[in-house]
């Protein structure tokens, strides 16, 4: 059960911005599992990828289109990630986006293809010379609802935020979708995720924005520690909001980038709160670090500790997982007299020692709640990093044992 998110909130459209979603019947019969997306014409276009050296080969694809020319239409299917597929997937990814090509009458290399799910399989190309006319038929600016669904894999909830803010005294929308609930720890981005806005800025500019979002969002969750062969993460900005063009070393710029980290954090935290088998939401907060990079090494360690994650999902105030969670993170010439350690607002460690105040009863108050705060104070710096994980529970081992069943 995903914590503290059911539903969609609004979706506001985006002008120039359209989403057809079909059942194409990639591996489930009658489910949502294909999207298009079409972009207009003028519209600039950005976007993170997967690190993974076994990148998928519609990453591959997309990558090298994106390189060509600014695209004009978005290709997802779920069910099969088309990866590890050697040359035979790469014709796919390369086929499916000739099947756009012919339906919308635009260039393949305008076509960006996206696939999330089993890893391993070929790709069947007749579900796509069916399944994409039809998504192509059902393409609108509405769309959003139906294809938040359409990209979800083992995902229990679809995941979507909606943001108006003002640039000038003239609204600009920002919309975006996200599906991932296992195999998350980005390296770049999520394991799928689309972001629209009538924004007015150039490519360049926008790359910038996604990029630095990423690094403070989607860079900073995980569910299990394993990065997707197949993250992507796209944001178009259509120029068609009334709105002024957005400028670099603007005041606009710094209100606009603002926003799209908004609705990446509220995306990369959904993947968070909808973990295979979540029943917590848990925030790392590590201070008073030399850098930031160390900060995130001791968040993360905390973060896929599997005696740490097992503990919360118990709700044990065994603490002690935690404090040797730090101790073996790698930080160098760590003082642990310095070391302060809190559960919510309750102290644990204070200056490498037990908190004389604290009692089990307080711990397991804190443990209780379904939204929980691990706060680290190292006492050697002014860095400091946020990290945001799930529990683990015996759901999770079930969800990924019986996946391919």
């Amino acid at each position: 059960m995903a914590v503290n998110i059911s539903k969609l909130p609004i979706m506001h459209p985006i002008k120039g911005f359209k989403l057809g979603t079909t059942k194409a019947e990639i591996r489930y019969p009658d489910r949502r599992d294909l999207v298009l997306m079409e972009i207009a014409s003028g519209s600039a276009v950005a976007a993170t990828f997967t690190n993974n050296a076994f990148c998928a080969a519609p990453v591959t694809v997309a990558k090298k289109n994106l390189a060509k020319v600014e695209p004009r239409y978005l290709l997802v299917n779920t069910g099969n990630a088309n990866a590890g597929t050697g040359e035979q997937g790469l014709e796919i990814a390369k086929k499916c986006c000739e099947i756009v090509a012919d339906v919308a009458g635009v260039n393949s290399s305008e076509v960006l293809p996206f696939s999330t799910g089993v890893i391993g399989e070929q790709l069947s190309i007749d579900k796509f010379e069916l399944g994409i006319p039809n998504a192509y038929a059902e393409l609108s600016e509405n769309g959003w609802d139906a294809a938040a669904h359409g990209i979800m894999t083992t995902d229990t909830v679809p995941k979507g935020v909606s943001e108006v803010i003002k640039i000038g005294d003239k609204d600009v929308v920002i919309t975006g979708i996200s599906k991932g609930s296992g195999m998350i720890k980005p390296n770049m981005a999520t394991m799928l995720g689309y972001i629209a806005t009538d924004a007015y800025i150039d490519s360049p500019l926008l790359q910038k924005v996604l990029s630095t979002a990423v690094t403070r969002t989607f860079n900073r969750v995980t569910v299990d520690g394993d990065t997707s062969t197949n993250d992507a993460l796209v944001l178009v900005a259509t120029a068609q909001s009334a709105a002024p063009q957005i400028r670099e070393e603007s005041e606009e710029l710094e209100l606009f980038a603002q926003a799209v980290e908004r609705v990446c954090k509220v995306l990369a935290q959904a993947l968070v709160r909808d973990g295979e088998g979540a029943t917590k939401f848990i925030t790392i907060d590590v201070q008073n670090c030399k850098t930031e990079e160390e900060a995130e090494q001791v968040a993360f360690t905390i973060a896929h500790s599997p005696l740490v994650k097992t503990a919360l999902f118990a709700s044990d105030p065994n603490w002690g997982r935690i404090l040797a969670a730090v101790g073996r993170s790698g930080v160098e010439e760590l003082e642990i007299d310095k070391v302060s350690l809190f559960i919510g607002a309750t102290c644990l460690i204070r200056n490498g020692n037990p908190d004389p105040q604290y009692t089990e009863q307080a711990g397991q108050k804190e443990m209780d709640h379904d939204e929980i705060t691990i706060t680290v104070d190292l006492q050697r710096g002014d860095a400091a990093a946020q990290v945001w994980t799930c529990d683990f529970s015996y759901d999770y081992v079930k969800i990924n044992a019986e996946y391919r069943s």
